[in-house]
């Protein structure tokens, strides 16, 4: 039997989002459906550089505690190429950390998990090797802000 392939990553880029009020759908069957606006932010990495364009945070307080995320926002490269992305993850910690961040505290990010998986779409030529790019970004919540460190799977 061979011995698994381990796995390598490249840092991506540094994504610094700014969002909006959360707003409550109200409970549905899988949890609290909720939905977080992203205004806007900034992106910065080794080969890439730019703004975060507007989107939205599309989740579920699940009635684990787990907050399901799913994003879909775009980003606009400094040369001008346009990626979209969606970063679909998890994030969940004590229910005194959640009430924390939930009061917009600043809490180190260590005491709770918050992960995303990245995938990303271009049409600009330059940027074509994101549309085989799948990244995994660990982040955390700031009061009207959102920090993710981006790391590409080789």
């Amino acid at each position: 039997m061979m011995a698994p392939m381990p796995l390598r990553f490249d840092f991506l880029a540094r994504l610094v989002v700014d969002v909006g009020e959360l707003v409550s759908m109200g409970p549905a069957p899988l949890g609290e459906r909720r939905v977080v606006n992203i205004l806007g932010g900034t992106f910065e990495g080794p080969a890439l550089r730019g703004e975060v364009l507007p989107g939205a945070d599309w989740q579920i307080a699940r009635l684990d505690g787990v907050l399901d995320i799913d994003a879909h926002y775009a980003l606009k490269e400094r040369g001008g190429g346009l990626v979209r992305v969606v970063s679909q993850g998890y994030r969940h910690g004590s229910s005194e950390v959640l009430a924390a961040l939930a009061r917009g505290e600043d809490v180190d990010p260590a005491r709770y998990f918050f992960r995303t998986i990245m995938r990303f779409e271009t049409g600009a030529p330059y940027l074509e090797w994101l549309n085989k790019t799948i990244a995994v970004a660990t982040a955390e919540r700031r009061a009207r802000q959102v920090l993710l460190d981006a790391y590409r799977l080789l």
